[in-house]
């Protein structure tokens, strides 16, 4: 049984302590507390992929399991932040479960094999090129046609489709609406997130340049070089500002729950 005292002072520990001691003991009770300090983490990015139809929750599971490999795998001896580093872990895994396991349509495996390998595709050239990669070069990269790229990434769209002549099921008024009738141009903000008001409410105490950081890191998925190209500053400034709002991020959000 673990001693009390030991545990009252794990609680009290600053993360990257337990990170340092987690990484010689693989102590499940050290894991179990990174995990619960880092579940905003996963709300945040879970809530990314709400409303492409799969239950919020099977979503958020996934992202869960995600952080728990994330914190298995890290070492902060290399001196990355543990949010930088889960980050993608997370996003991965989300993706991951849409394309392997949210498939309705009747879709070759082969043409499921692809468009795994176009994707793994586009993460690479993109860190590599700092740019998002055509067609042609995908197809280089992965040895196929430019045919069968277009092809898999077509079938990609066979994630849960839901009939344009469905209508609304609640009390509303305009429940007799059908979802052809909703469809409006896609947005990039934060209108999809449930936590709209908290996140907007958060980046009023941001500045300027912690609020375009903040958007192109967390809702654009730009890389730290990226954004730091794009603002003509070091990565490492890009990456210290990171580290800042994320403190700010998980005050602010314990504060709130």
């Amino acid at each position: 049984m673990k001693n009390v005292g030991n545990a009252t002072n794990y609680l009290d520990m600053d993360t990257k302590e337990l990170f340092k001691i987690y990484s010689t003991n693989k102590d499940q009770y050290i894991r179990n507390i990174l995990v619960e300090r880092h579940l905003y983490l996963v709300k945040l990015l879970a809530k990314k992929y709400i409303n492409k139809g799969v239950e919020f929750e099977d979503i958020y599971q996934v992202a869960s399991l995600a952080l728990i490999y994330a914190i298995d795998r890290y070492d902060v001896e290399k001196g990355f932040e543990f949010s930088s580093f889960a980050t993608p872990t997370i996003i991965g895994e989300i993706k991951k479960y849409f394309r392997d396991k949210v498939w309705t349509l009747r879709v070759p495996r082969r043409v499921q094999e692809l468009n795994k390998k176009i994707n793994d595709a586009k993460l690479i050239l993109e860190q590599k090129n700092k740019k998002h990669p055509k067609v042609k070069d995908i197809a280089e990269y992965i040895g196929a046609t430019e045919e069968e790229v277009l092809e898999a990434m077509e079938a990609s769209y066979g994630y849960k489709p839901v009939s344009l002549d469905s209508s609304n099921n609640d009390d509303s008024d305009d429940k007799d609406l059908t979802l052809i009738d909703r469809i409006g141009k896609e947005e990039n903000s934060f209108v999809s997130i449930e936590y709209k008001d908290f996140v907007n409410k958060f980046m009023e105490n941001l500045n300027e340049l912690e609020v375009k950081i903040f958007k192109d890191r967390f809702f654009l998925d730009k890389t730290q070089s990226t954004i730091a190209k794009e603002m003509d500053i070091s990565q490492m400034t890009v990456s210290r500002l990171e580290r800042k709002i994320i403190e700010k991020l998980k005050k602010e959000y314990e504060k709130n729950n």
